[in-house]
């Protein structure tokens, strides 16, 4: 009896994502080839173009749903079940900087490879790019707001902190891929957790904490 075809078009789509998410990650867009990315996914040049009719769809395909899935995921759920939006920081650092020293190696963030790669090559991805880097700030954001509402932790303007706290972890993670070292995600941590100048008038020379200082492993 001739064997019954299964039809997954679904777990189809999700193959060709996970391949296309881990070497978009590992080799850049750009030295990514469809022919490549069909190999490794095991799928034909039709399957892949009924999904994803073009390169371009499919990265951004990546970004929308896996890259800014991730970030959900890494930060913002975090952040968001935390006691506070300073906790909820603090720990994904710890637990970033952890993951990575246990893994042996850094890849570098996926919103940043891609960001670095593609934001002046095309509109398209720039903006969607941009989408997930601000409502990463929000979260953050909207939760330290929450925080000052209940009378939580405060002393930070919520929307600064948030941009501080996004770009440090951006720029630790660019520079533990160069180094290889995880190492400069706690340092950050540790300015984070430092005093910082206020910004002007008669107290600028005074100093204020952005997290409180706790002990770093």
């Amino acid at each position: 009896m001739r064997k019954k075809r299964t039809n997954d078009p679904e777990g189809m789509r999700r193959r060709v994502l996970d391949v296309a998410e881990a070497t978009f990650q590992a080799r850049g867009y750009h030295a990514s080839s469809l022919g490549d990315l069909m190999a490794a996914a095991g799928v034909t040049g039709g399957a892949l173009h009924h999904h994803f009719p073009t390169k371009k769809a499919l990265a951004l395909a990546v970004i929308e749903e896996r890259v800014a899935g991730a970030v959900h995921k890494t930060w913002i759920e975090p952040v968001l079940a935390a006691s506070s939006a300073r906790e909820g920081v603090r720990g994904v650092f710890e637990a970033v900087a952890t993951e990575l020293e246990e893994q042996g190696y850094v890849r570098g963030c996926p919103l940043n490879n891609l960001a670095h790669e593609l934001s002046l090559a095309d509109d398209e991805f720039r903006m969607a790019l941009a989408k997930i880097f601000a409502g990463w700030r929000q979260a953050i954001a909207d939760k330290m707001r929450a925080d000052l509402q209940s009378g939580g932790e405060g002393g930070a303007d919520p929307d600064r902190f948030a941009a501080l706290t996004v770009a440090a972890y951006s720029g630790a993670m660019s520079i533990a891929k160069t180094s290889q070292d995880a190492g400069v995600l706690r340092e950050c941590l540790r300015g984070l957790e430092s005093v910082q100048p206020s910004s002007s008038g008669p107290t600028a020379r005074r100093r204020r904490r952005v997290l409180p200082r706790q002990p770093i492993r």
